[in-house]
């Protein structure tokens, strides 16, 4: 097989602040707006242990893909990383798993986003919404990187401040500042069958149900390649973005069930509206209505620009096809289209047949997420050490308790995955998940094998 050929660099716009921002925001999505919802309805007030543990996890590997972007930034990021620890198949595999899984899900965000548009404003189909916010972001991603940048600053920008006001007004609630509240204590904490009403089994429920919500974190290392000192800038953003996220995250969740009993949030309803409504902030689901919309186009933002940027590494590396290492004005379009071309056939899918082959689609994703972090561990085990012995000053950034915690991560990926194995709603997420990645798995070993053989072939001779 012959060496790709090198593709014109990508350029340097995006600035720290840029980073900072994505990382903060990149996992304040509707999943925790919206979805949180489903946590609390199996765990209870548990569901702050749930997201402690979730968190935990969601921070280790960030802390571990940090470490190695800081010291080898690279557009691919852990598919790079994971070539060169663990072998090209490893590359291959992880790549093509979350370029499929980005492209997957920004068709969900599209599609959930159109929703929330065609509620405000019927005349206009969903599918035309949908049509609108992917031409958007396509030509967005399509110009100059700084764009991408501006988009998800301010979208993130919105996000924190939204989540910061709402711990506020909680937090005020909870100690019966605002009018009309009476301080709550911790009644509704140790009430309603207590802070576990249905045991250590509910958190762990409550674990299967909020871990997927810590997806997006992963594109800031992606980005940092995309800035004048990636080094210096992943590891800032790492830093401050994986203690903010668990604050955020169990802030929120610890003030939504100290307010109110945990049986007193609704089904469908996002648990953040049932608050607002009940300390009497006026239009409280108008407002929650919007901050879940932006959410959602920016998560479409960011995996437009995550999944463009990561084919492009693949083709750099001969993985994908070598037309898509075109570069115009340091902005991998072919990238773009190819990702955002699949984006546009998943959401014709998601229309025509919702219940049926977009279904299959997003079971084939379910849990690729955890596979990914999974192969960011192993790769950071081995690369660690190399990088110790061969560029040790490269380690501005690094591991806590390294090996010991990476191991940990990896054992507690491993009895998430067994849980969901056992778990029946979660069960045939991961069965297809598997098979998707067997599949991947399977290329990329004929691929493995197409590559020694032509190695072992005298030049000059033909093949048989």
């Amino acid at each position: 097989m012959s060496e790709p050929l090198p593709a014109e660099p990508l350029s340097a716009g995006l600035k720290q602040r840029h980073l900072t921002m994505l990382g903060l925001g990149g996992v304040i999505g509707a999943g925790l707006f919206v979805g949180s919802g489903a946590g609390i309805a199996v765990a209870g007030p548990g569901i702050v242990v749930s997201y402690l543990i979730a968190g935990t996890l969601a921070m280790l590997v960030m802390r571990m893909l940090g470490e190695m972007s800081s010291a080898l930034p690279a557009s691919g990021s852990f598919s790079v990383h994971a070539e060169r620890a663990l072998g090209r198949w490893a590359g291959f595999t992880v790549g093509w798993l979350y370029w499929f899984l980005l492209v997957v899900v920004l068709a969900v965000e599209a599609t959930a986003a159109a929703q929330i548009a065609n509620g405000w404003v019927p005349g206009v189909p969903q599918w035309a919404w949908v049509l609108v916010f992917m031409v958007v972001f396509t030509v967005a991603n399509l110009a100059a990187v700084r764009n991408f940048g501006e988009f998800e600053f301010w979208f993130a920008a919105l996000k924190v401040g939204a989540i910061t006001l709402f711990l506020v007004l909680g937090l005020l609630a909870v100690f019966g500042v605002l009018p009309d509240t009476d301080p709550v204590g911790l009644t509704n904490l140790t009430g309603q069958g207590g802070f576990l009403p249905h045991g250590w089994h509910g958190v762990i429920s409550g674990v299967l149900t909020v871990v997927f919500a810590f997806g997006g974190l992963e594109v800031v290392t992606i980005a940092a390649a995309e800035t004048d000192n990636p080094a210096r800038a992943v590891g800032r953003a790492v830093r401050s973005a994986v203690f903010r996220m668990l604050f955020f995250y169990v802030g929120s969740m610890l003030v939504i069930v100290t307010v109110l009993p945990w049986s007193a949030q609704k089904a469908g309803l996002s648990p953040y509206v049932t608050v607002l409504d009940s300390i009497g902030v006026p239009s409280a689901g108008s407002i929650m209505n919007i901050v879940v919309f932006v959410a959602m186009l920016s998560a479409l933002n960011a995996n437009l620009y995550g999944s463009s940027r990561m084919i492009f590494s693949l083709s750099e590396r001969g993985e994908a096809p070598r037309a898509l290492l075109k570069v115009t004005g340091s902005v991998p379009r072919r990238a773009v289209l190819a990702s955002v071309a699949f984006g546009f056939v998943s959401v014709l899918l998601n229309l025509e047949w919702p219940d049926s082959v977009f279904l299959y689609m997003l079971n084939a994703v379910g849990a690729v997420l955890l596979f990914v972090w999974a192969l960011i561990a192993a790769s950071q085990l081995r690369l660690r050490r190399r990088i110790e012995r061969e560029s040790p000053e490269l380690l501005q950034l690094r591991m806590w308790g390294f090996p010991w915690l990476t191991w940990v991560t990896l054992a507690g990926l491993a009895i998430v995955l067994v849980l969901m194995l056992t778990d029946a709603t979660a069960r045939p997420q991961l069965l297809w998940s598997l098979g998707a990645t067997a599949v991947v798995l399977a290329v990329a070993g004929v691929r493995e094998f197409s590559a020694r053989r032509d190695r072992a072939q005298p030049r000059g001779t033909d093949r048989p």
